[in-house]
């Protein structure tokens, strides 16, 4: 029955920012059903920041592109069908799926339990395999606040929000060394995180670059830029536009060693895209930049003084706005700089 769960699967196999903003959601699960085993359905490439987290007890991997093949690559349809049966055989009592897409609700459907949570706005029909729908109202328009409800639609009571990184000695060390071989001082640094797989999310980067000489002539504090390895070209743009000097991290990090980064910076000013979600999570200085997404929905919990936005609370309940005035471009160096100042002597 609800509120007596026993076995709770979540699905949340991506992005990095959105699995981010359901870490609460875990938390909350843990401390309202103590007894419960917590399995975590999640894409490969993000489950280290799941690992060794102390309210979840297994992830189960989902390789999208992978199964993606599964129409006509054998190997594929073995692999699909394999996860299919470890997914009923685990005999899940509750699932949650706070991706909201077909392919999550199918297998949500295909575990064979007999209680699935989800949105009730869910995209590309998904409500239909859900056998708890919940509203999304104006009182949860934030993500997490949104994910919470759905757990409080399972009986749970105690939905306070708790954001857990864990930390990693290993990862935290190797940073460090990573830090002294470019000469930055590994508790004097800021990060930029100037890139996004969206380029609308994107701040210009001379943008970046004017920011990065304000800093140096401001603060005695190095600055190293990070991103995935496809994304080190736009770092090295930035590095470019300036007369500051700026360390390319792009794609020489691990997932856990970005988090070891994010955790010990001094600052963070970031895009709307993953490092700068979990940088927020961490409770580290922060400056985040947002446009077409409503900040609303997905800004640092509890952290306004952090964001930068055009009328960020002023969007509705929209997902996407198409306002070419709350376009990220529209936001000036001295707005943002003024954030970074206010960050920096806080």
């Amino acid at each position: 029955m609800l509120g007596d769960f026993k076995n709770i699967l979540i699905i949340k196999p991506s992005a990095l920012g959105d699995i981010v903003l359901a870490l609460p959601a875990l938390s909350a699960l843990h401390r309202n059903f103590p007894r419960a085993k917590i399995s975590w359905l999640v894409r490969p490439e993000f489950a280290a920041l799941l690992e060794n987290h102390p309210h979840l007890d297994q992830t189960i991997i989902f390789d999208r592109r992978y199964f993606s093949k599964a129409w006509y690559q054998p190997s594929a349809f073995r692999g699909f069908v394999t996860l299919v049966r470890q997914l009923r055989s685990s005999r899940f009592d509750a699932v949650l799926d706070l991706q909201g897409l077909f392919r999550t609700a199918f297998l949500a459907r295909l575990t064979g339990c007999p209680n699935r949570f989800g949105m009730a706005n869910a995209r590309e029909l998904a409500p239909v395999f859900y056998t708890h729908k919940v509203l999304q109202t104006p009182e949860c328009i934030h993500l997490v606040d949104y994910y919470l409800k759905i757990v409080g639609q399972m009986g749970a009571s105690d939905l306070r929000v708790e954001f857990i990184l864990p930390h990693n000695p290993a990862a935290g060390d190797t940073v460090k060394r990573l830090l002294i071989q470019h000469n930055v001082r590994p508790d004097g640094y800021v990060v930029f995180v100037p890139a996004s797989t969206d380029k609308d999310k994107c701040w210009p980067v001379e943008r970046f670059a004017a920011i990065a000489d304000r800093i140096s002539s401001e603060f005695d504090l190095s600055i190293v830029a990070c991103g995935t390895a496809t994304e080190g070209r736009v770092v090295e743009e930035l590095r470019s536009l300036t007369k500051t000097p700026i360390v390319n991290l792009a794609g020489k990090t691990t997932l856990s060693e970005l988090v070891a980064l994010l955790r010990a910076a001094g600052l963070v000013i970031s895009n709307d895209t993953g490092p700068g979600h979990i940088a927020a999570a961490l409770g580290t200085p922060l400056v985040m930049l947002f446009s077409w997404s409503n900040p609303a929905r997905i800004a640092p919990y509890g952290r306004t003084e952090c964001m930068v936005a055009r009328e960020p609370f002023g969007r509705g309940m929209k997902i996407k706005s198409t306002d070419p005035g709350h376009l990220v471009k529209t936001i000036t160096v001295d707005e943002v700089y003024e954030k970074v100042r206010g960050q920096l002597r806080s």
